[in-house]
């Protein structure tokens, strides 16, 4: 067992409270310190001291990146370089005793990232601009938000995919989390997340969606999540996005579920789904978003439906009433309502002819 004066520093990736719980789990007297720097920064320039009060009531969806250590500056600065207030997202920019001289033999990519530090008045300062997001919290710590270039737009949609990530790691069942945009098929892009899962834990895409849907909107929602034994890491560290495996269109917990259409409704319904979705079968149970569903392929599937059945739905209808079944019950109500409601006006006009 640990010491009682032992501690334990983390650093490489936004940290969540699940694995501070742990440490806490296996070694009640170790101390945990989130540690973050960057190497262009020799390393770290942040620390946060992890305490029983901040892991009881966290003020932040991750542990937060800390306060600067001595002999270093950091600043979260906007796109025009002016420092943002609290609580409003901004760059990191670090400055200090501990910035590298640049990168060897590649000027261009020094001048990019290492440029002078408007905010000194110290002759030949310079910033390192490490292209992550934070934002200040209520007492002064840096709160890690995404990357720079995490952000995406998607079907008309603005999305943080770090801010998924954060959100999606705090489910009891995951372990670690990377979320990206797969392009695999250019005319529909997909919202993935790639989940690692604690010891034990089982597959879940329906409890994981419905735990995202508590503080995300739908846009934000993955449409597939693929389960990993592991994040692929680069040399460094980081999660390798170019070594993520392509996801298989169809879950096999959901195949494995597969109940066929049961009636015409159903089959027509489901061919519509086939025909949108890029998919050889689908089942009655199945849900929508699971297979890789989202709101603009949502949109195509209402005008299918308009077109075959000659009905108008709502675009909620779909968010509400999301397998082939419960479609098919919405579809067929609402053709039974308007027969009811023609015949009733039949019934109307033939009692006024009769007068």
């Amino acid at each position: 067992s640990l010491l009682p004066r032992q501690r334990l520093v983390l650093g490489g990736e936004a940290c969540p409270w699940t694995l501070i719980e742990q440490v806490q789990q296996l070694a009640p007297n170790c101390r945990s310190f989130n540690h973050y720097g960057p190497t262009e920064t020799t390393v770290g320039v942040l620390t946060y001291a992890v305490t029983d009060e901040t892991f009881t009531q966290p003020v932040a969806a991750t542990v937060p990146l800390g306060r600067a250590i001595a002999n270093t500056q950091v600043y979260l600065l906007d796109t025009h370089l002016a420092p943002v207030p609290v609580g409003v997202p901004g760059e990191i920019y670090i400055g200090g005793d501990s910035i590298a001289r640049g990168y060897l033999q590649q000027p261009g990519l020094t001048a990019l990232r290492f440029i002078p530090n408007l905010h000194s008045t110290e002759p030949g300062s310079r910033l390192y601009r490490t292209g992550d997001v934070a934002r200040y919290l209520p007492d002064g710590t840096l709160e890690f938000l995404r990357r720079v270039d995490s952000q995406v737009k998607l079907h008309g949609f603005r999305i943080e995919l770090g801010a998924i990530e954060a959100q999606l790691i705090q489910h009891p069942d995951v372990q670690a989390a990377t979320v990206s945009v797969r392009e695999d098929t250019p005319q529909n892009p997909l919202l993935v997340a790639y989940v690692v899962l604690q010891s034990g834990a089982q597959p879940n895409t329906a409890a994981w969606r419905a735990f995202l849907h508590q503080w995300l909107p739908e846009p934000m929602i993955p449409s597939l999540f693929v389960p990993l034994p592991a994040l692929p890491l680069t040399p460094n560290g980081k999660v390798d996005q170019r070594a993520l495996p392509i996801p298989e269109k169809i879950n096999p917990q959901l195949a494995a579920q597969f109940v066929a259409p049961r009636n015409p409704t159903e089959a027509a319904i489901a061919t519509i789904w086939m025909e949108v979705l890029g998919l050889e079968t689908v089942g009655v149970h199945s849900h929508f978003f699971d297979l890789g569903g989202h709101s603009l392929l949502a949109t195509q599937v209402l005008s299918r439906l308009r077109e075959t059945f000659e009905i108008e739905l709502p675009l909620s209808q779909l968010f509400e009433a999301r397998t082939v079944a419960e479609i098919a019950v919405v579809v067929e109500t609402t053709l039974l309502a308007e027969i009811e409601t023609m015949t009733e006006a039949d019934a109307e006009a033939m009692t006024q002819h009769a007068d």
